[in-house]
């Protein structure tokens, strides 16, 4: 069978073909011309066919994992993509990608592992730190306790469930919770309290602050609990302006967590940082058991060795905090109700459910959850690769085509 490509340098030179600019602050600057365009932006973009035309008759504010990944690392996939390397994780770019990101969190001694996507990433590190007979504390609103279809449950672990403010948990009713268990005379016919589980940004994209996070940290450490922070919007919380959390805070505070790619630029991947060697023993083994590792390795530890290149991954959100808080303003000037206060990619708000029905029409939204009988919560999500227009567009549909009579909760 002939390859498509003679050689690498042949492949090289396809690839000057698909030339794209990315600025300081990690986001897009457009394709320059060329044949094939990847990713069309309004400077550049010559003619629509149907397909485009269909893709863009409404902006698309619906998630941070609609679109493919971002140009440097299409450029670096397809740069390397006649090399062979040896599988598994075990290639050098692997490597590199972990000694940046050790770096980056201040961790030299942190094990890093690459998944391939958020849901398989929780339950495979649970399913590694708990015991048979442990579960996992975490929000009632939290991404495992409602939205990943019960597989921390398959896996046989339950989830803990505690109130939230705002998505976020609160030291206290952790240490509260433990207590409760560890005076109950019937603990021995209960699910032990093994880890806590939180996100920053939380499911409701809200920021725990550093004081926040120390003291669930010291909870959890005075109780012997790991604490494991689920990070799939993380870029987005080091680009907001009023994030107070670095990631090398979160190494020093958490004991495992995860660096997003799914949703912050990459085409798919999670890192996954233990911070303390031989927490998880075997989890290599452990990540092969639950049909998590993934043979080509490579294709994850490019995208994590690009994202930690010249602070990439620190920047790539900065874009989307941009957009959404220009939603924000829109929806506060035209009189819409902000759900909460939450200063990332996503913003909420609540609409009759007629109005919210009628803004589904004209624009790629989330009807996110039922608030009451007659009420919807509404979610608009903005990514890296959020186009300028799309937000125009959705800000005139906001300003001009919905009623703000029937969006806001008296």
């Amino acid at each position: 069978m002939k390859s498509l490509y003679n050689s690498a340098n042949d492949m090289s030179n396809t690839i000057k073909h698909i030339t794209f600019g990315v600025g300081k602050d990690g986001s897009l600057r457009g394709f320059s011309p060329g044949k094939c365009h990847y990713l069309h932006t309004p400077e550049i973009r010559k003619e629509d066919n149907e397909m485009e035309l269909c893709m863009h008759s409404r902006p698309s504010f619906a998630s941070d994992y609609m679109e493919g990944a971002h140009p440097a690392i299409l450029a670096r996939l397809m740069e390397t993509n006649m090399l062979k390397t040896q599988g598994y994780g075990s290639d050098p770019f692997s490597q590199s990608a972990r000694e940046k990101i050790r770096a980056a969190c201040g961790c030299p001694d942190a094990e890093i592992h690459f998944l391939v996507g958020g849901t398989q990433t929780n339950a495979t590190v649970i399913r590694g730190l708990l015991h048979s007979y442990e579960g996992v504390i975490a929000a009632g609103s939290g991404h495992i306790s409602v939205h990943e279809a019960g597989a921390i449950e398959l896996g046989g672990h339950k989830v803990l469930t505690l109130p939230h403010v705002s998505g976020k948990l609160r030291a206290a009713d952790i240490e509260g919770l433990i207590a409760d268990y560890r005076k109950d005379a019937n603990s021995g016919h209960m699910v032990m309290p093994g880890m806590v589980y939180i996100s920053h940004p939380t499911e409701y994209g809200t920021l725990y602050s550093l004081s926040e996070l120390q003291e669930i940290s010291s909870v959890c450490r005075k109780n012997g609990l790991p604490l494991f922070l689920d990070g799939a919007r993380l870029a987005y919380a080091l680009s907001c302006s009023c994030n107070e959390l670095s990631l090398k805070d979160i190494a020093r505070l958490c004991d495992v967590f995860y660096i997003g790619g799914t949703k912050c630029g990459a085409l798919f991947g999670e890192a996954v940082v233990i911070t303390q060697q031989n927490l998880i023993p075997h989890f290599f083994t452990v990540i092969k058991q639950n049909g998590a590792l993934l043979a080509k390795g490579r294709m994850l530890g490019i995208q994590f060795d690009t994202l930690f290149e010249d602070d990439l991954y620190m920047k790539i959100g900065a874009s989307a905090i941009a957009a959404a808080d220009q939603i924000r303003d829109t929806l506060t000037k035209c009189g819409y109700r902000l759900f909460l206060d939450s200063p990332t990619n996503q913003v909420f708000i609540v609409m009759e459910n007629e109005a919210a029905a009628q803004l589904a029409r004209k624009a790629e939204i989330t009807l996110w959850e039922k608030y009451d009988d007659s009420h919807t919560m509404v979610r608009f999500v903005t990514d890296w690769a959020t186009q300028q227009r799309d937000v125009d567009m959705l800000v005139e549909i906001l300003e001009q085509e919905c009623n703000p009579t029937l969006a806001c909760v008296s």
